[in-house]
Parts: C-alpha cells; sequence; structure tokens
C-alpha cells in the first residue's frame, strides 16, 4: 500500500509475544519442585492486533495494526509476523522503558488453556494515543479497539475513543479480553459501537446475567444500537443484528484434531467482520466467523491453522449439507 491508500481494517491495541505451552495438566496443580515434559515449546504472535489482523489479511482484507510494543526481541518478532502476514506495522511503535506485552500460554491435552500474562507496553496506550493516530486511523473503513479488560490506560476513555473514531468515519468493533473490562468502563462506550460480541465468560462477568438473551436484552437496555452477540464456545454464538432480533448461529466442525483453542475468539471475530466488509448478512457473516475459529483451532497458536476466504467458506457450505 502507499501512503493514504484506504484500509479495510485497522486493529488497534494488545498485541502480545505468546509462548506456548503444552501439554500442562491443568485439571490439578502442577506442584512445587516438579519437572514435567512437554512438547517443543513455540513463540508465536498474540493479542488482539496480532490474531484477529492476520485473520483479517488471511481472508483477503487489507490490514493495518497500531499498538505499542518495547524495544526488545518480542518487538521485534511481533512486527516480523505482522508483515509477513501482509499487515501494515506503520503505526506500530516502541515504547523503550517498559517491555512487550508476553503471555506465557499453558495448554492441556483437551486444548484447553490458561493464561500468566504481563500488560506491558500496551497497557500505556490511552486516549491522547488513540488522538494522535487518528489521522492513520481514519484511512480504515472499520477500526477494531481491543482487548477491553486489558488496556488500563484507555477503559477509563473508551467512550472518548470510541466517539472520536467514529467522527473520523470508522465503523467501530470493540473485542474484550482478560475478564472484559468493567461494565462501568464499557457501558458509556455501547452506543457508538458497531459491533461488540464478547465471550459468555467475559459478558457474565460484565453483567452478571447468565443467560445469553439476558445478556445481550443488558446491552441494549445500556444503549447498544450495533451487532450485538454472545461468543458461546462450541454452542456457536447468540447474535442480534439489530434490537429485539435474536439468531442462533451454530458452531461449525474443525477440519481436523483439535489442537489448541488459543485465539479462536479473535478468529471468529475476524470470520465476522471480514463477512460483513465483503457485503454479508450478519448471520451468514457469523457462520464464516465461525469456519475461521474451526480452522484456528487445528494448530498451535492464534494464526497458524487459518485459512484463506475460499477454503474459509467451503467449510461454511459444506456444513449445510
Amino acid at each position: 500500500m502507499t501512503a493514504g491508500d484506504r484500509f479495510d481494517c485497522a486493529v488497534v491495541g494488545t498485541c502480545v509475544a505468546d509462548i506456548l505451552v503444552r501439554p500442562v495438566p491443568l485439571a490439578t496443580p502442577v506442584g512445587g519442585g516438579r519437572l514435567f515434559h512437554v512438547d517443543p515449546i513455540e513463540v508465536t504472535s498474540g493479542g488482539v492486533v496480532c490474531n484477529t489482523g492476520l485473520g483479517l489479511a488471511r481472508l483477503g482484507l487489507s490490514v493495518a495494526a497500531a499498538s505499542l510494543v518495547g524495544d526488545d526481541p518480542w518487538g521485534n518478532l511481533i512486527r516480523e509476523r505482522l508483515r509477513a502476514g501482509g499487515v501494515d506495522t506503520a503505526a506500530m511503535e516502541d515504547e523503550p522503558t517498559l517491555a512487550t506485552s508476553t503471555t506465557a500460554v499453558l495448554i492441556d491435552p483437551s486444548g484447553e488453556r490458561s493464561f500468566a500474562h504481563h500488560v506491558g507496553a500496551c497497557g500505556v496506550i490511552d486516549l491522547a494515543w488513540i488522538r494522535r493516530h487518528l489521522p492513520f486511523l481514519a484511512r480504515a473503513r472499520w477500526v477494531v479497539l481491543g482487548y477491553a479488560g486489558l488496556l488500563p490506560g484507555l477503559e477509563p476513555d473508551l467512550a472518548a475513543a470510541v466517539a472520536a473514531l467514529r467522527a473520523a468515519g470508522c465503523r467501530v468493533a470493540l473485542e474484550t479480553g482478560g475478564a472484559g473490562g468493567r461494565l462501568e468502563d464499557v457501558a458509556p462506550a455501547l452506543p457508538a459501537v458497531d459491533l461488540y460480541v464478547p465471550s459468555l465468560d467475559e459478558a457474565a462477568a460484565q453483567t452478571g446475567c447468565a443467560d445469553p438473551r439476558a445478556i445481550i436484552r443488558r446491552y441494549r437496555e445500556l444503549g447498544a444500537a450495533g451487532i450485538v452477540g454472545v461468543k458461546l464456545g462450541s454452542l456457536g454464538t447468540l447474535l442480534s443484528p439489530m434490537p429485539g432480533e435474536f439468531r442462533e448461529v451454530p458452531c461449525i466442525a474443525a477440519p481436523g484434531p483439535v489442537i489448541d483453542t488459543t485465539g479462536a475468539g479473535d478468529a471468529l471475530l475476524a470470520g465476522l467482520l471480514a463477512g460483513l466488509i465483503r457485503g454479508m448478512s450478519p448471520p451468514e457473516a457469523c457462520l464464516l466467523g465461525a469456519a475461521h475459529a474451526a480452522c484456528c483451532v487445528t494448530a498451535a497458536g492464534a494464526t497458524a491453522g487459518l485459512r484463506s476466504f475460499d477454503e474459509t467458506l467451503l467449510l461454511v457450505d459444506n456444513s449445510r449439507r
């Protein structure tokens, strides 16, 4: 791309170096002083900027990344992975006083995982940082902003950040991570958010509701006017394309053995957003997201298993037969 070209999407916020360790017995404590054997330990990129950004690029969209990394080998790794995946890194900046965000991903034999996370440089992204990058971000049709729950410098001003992006002409998707962020931070932003589909655990922690329909109704009561949903893991996604409408979107079977569920939610978001940008209806776009997530879990890490748009769409077609 040349300076001034438009992007389909810019992904802003959390980018992470993921250290993948498997298999780790998560059901029982490892115990002090114990040595146990694992598969070869891998290092890859993670966080919404890398996971969703690379997923969107794999699906054929033009994508830019905007975040902060430390002046360290992890930051270099993240930049290299993004560039190799076709993502523009002009708005990736160094924060020399802080380390790059890192996560040790502990994966059990079933593919379930737990995370040991250091927020690092991404934690100082704030409203002033977003405003400074608005001329660049305004080149994007959509902006994904996340993770709410892991951006302590931005979350108190989340509504102002979303408003600034909307004023710049961008549609905004908000993504959650960790515990999902506090409802008092997220709620004021919801009326201006175009797409918000947290996981059930994150949404339940925010709202205090256990039922997905009750969760969505709560978000609507708080003014959410865009597409809202709740990711339900193997049960699919409950999607509300508009107030008063609920659509149950099924999970799509993985096209191979389940190796690692890391990044499946980010992959679903990438597919859903790619479908919307390509003109699909929200339920059809969400099915594309389900297929993208199904590909994700067939390889270690959040992006190694992802496939092209045509290959992913074929999974959707096959699921209907």
